[in-house]
């Protein structure tokens, strides 16, 4: 980790953001042929699954470009009228589930990285 990440708390987000960042581009650098990985079944998905390695790739790289550029889909960035009230609470719900997120999405990077250097026969 670079000094400056040594000056966050651990419960930052921008620290949990750069922990994420920085996991999928170890991917994309560790992975040169993502093609290798389709059709192997992610062993760390949800039961009833159906996604393999290649698209779980595809999906952290776009996620990752998302929370980069700050670019949501059209359709997510329609509010829905409600309660504005008890803000805070809402914010502070939405922060753990975006940490928790964080964590499994940085996990699955690096589940996938290990599992494409065993697949080339590299130990890690």
């Amino acid at each position: 980790m670079q000094s400056s990440d040594a000056k966050l708390s651990r419960n930052s987000l921008l620290l949990a953001l750069r922990c994420y960042s920085s996991a999928v581009l170890n991917m994309e650098q560790t992975v040169l042929l993502p093609s290798l990985l389709r059709d192997v079944p992610d062993e760390h998905n949800e039961p009833g699954s159906s996604l393999d390695l290649y698209q779980d790739y595809l999906m952290l790289k776009a996620i990752r470009n998302m929370v980069e550029s700050g670019m949501v889909p059209y359709e997510e960035t329609q509010k829905r009228s409600g309660s504005e009230d008890d803000l805070e609470s809402r914010f502070h719900f939405h922060l753990r589930g975006l940490f928790n997120i964080m964590a499994a999405l940085t996990k699955k990077s690096q589940n996938l990285t290990g599992k494409y250097l065993d697949i080339i026969g590299i130990s890690r």
